[in-house]
């Protein structure tokens, strides 16, 4: 499918368009883009050339220990975690610039001047590079106004996962399959942090209509408060019985809920369908199944 091109973004190349048509003659004419004045007294031999390894080897040495030290501690806080993150990002773009800079300077380019005379250069750059820009800026407001952090559980257009990693351009969300979901700033958009309070489980069960639901009831809290001392490692407080939820076409549907954390949303579920079902069926009541009655009508001859 191809990507519309909107008016907008026609106006901005017709704008830089002429900026360049217009403004590169001059430049020429007045000498702004004279090439001896770019490159004046440059080097390159071996001595140069081994310069250039030794400084690139140790700004990438120097930026791979630093991230290294800044994944060293494990905080418990997702909120250090996330600058932490964003630090290391931006450490290796600031390196890779560190090292362009420093290695034309070393070969003798005249990096100041460059930096002084590409305006226009920046100018069309800031133009083409729209989204990267947006996602730089939409990262860095993220953070300050700490949407979400490493390690919330978030879900974003359908997509249910812990966050992993929060870069300058892109944040990494990994699901519970292990599928690592990389999505650029400016696309986090509707977010729902499922880390902010405590989550609930739930779980339908259904029960014969030939029960007796007086007798159950009277031995439910007994029941999940079983099932709570075997499961407190995944729920949070004992289960509550919500009632009957339900008049199904097999059985009367009742309905439990507990309080979990958001990782364990599911889990909690799971051992509620699991315990219950044990439990009920100590008390002598087993779960309906569908049926199917046949009759068999005599045909009159």
């Amino acid at each position: 499918m191809k990507k519309k091109i909107s008016k907008s973004h026609i106006i901005r190349l017709a704008v830089c368009a002429g900026i360049i048509i217009l403004l590169i003659p001059v430049g020429f004419f007045t000498g702004l883009f004279n090439a001896a004045v770019f490159f004046a007294g440059l080097q390159f031999d071996a001595t140069v050339l081994l310069k250039l390894l030794i400084m690139a080897a140790c700004v990438v040495a120097l930026e791979t220990l630093a991230v290294y030290l800044l994944g060293l501690p494990d905080p418990k806080s997702h909120r250090v975690r996330s600058v932490l993150s964003i630090i290391s990002s931006v450490l290796k773009y600031v390196a890779a610039i560190v090292i362009i800079c420093w290695g034309l300077s070393i070969i003798g380019v005249n990096v100041s001047t460059i930096v002084a005379s590409v305006g226009i250069v920046a100018l069309v750059i800031g133009f083409s590079a729209e989204s990267l820009i947006a996602d730089m800026v939409t990262g860095a407001f993220m953070i300050f106004e700490n949407q979400y952090n490493v390690g919330d559980i978030v879900e974003v257009a359908g997509f249910r996962g812990t966050v992993t990693a929060i870069g300058l351009r892109t944040t990494s969300i990994t699901d519970v399959g292990g599928n690592v979901k990389i999505v650029n700033n400016s696309e986090m958009k509707n977010i729902l942090n499922r880390s902010d309070k405590t989550s609930r489980s739930t779980c339908e069960i259904a029960i014969p209509y030939s029960t007796d639901i007086e007798k159950l009831e009277s031995e439910i809290p007994g029941v999940l408060e079983r099932i709570y001392t075997a499961r407190s490692g995944i729920m949070k407080a004992p289960p509550e019985y919500l009632g009957i939820n339900e008049l199904g076409d097999s059985g009367i549907v009742l309905k439990f809920l507990v309080e979990v954390d958001e990782q364990n949303i599911f889990a909690g579920a799971r051992a509620m369908n699991h315990d219950l079902l044990l439990e009920f069926r100590k008390l002598g009541v087993e779960c309906p199944f569908p049926q199917v009655d046949v009759h068999n009508i005599p045909v009159k001859s």
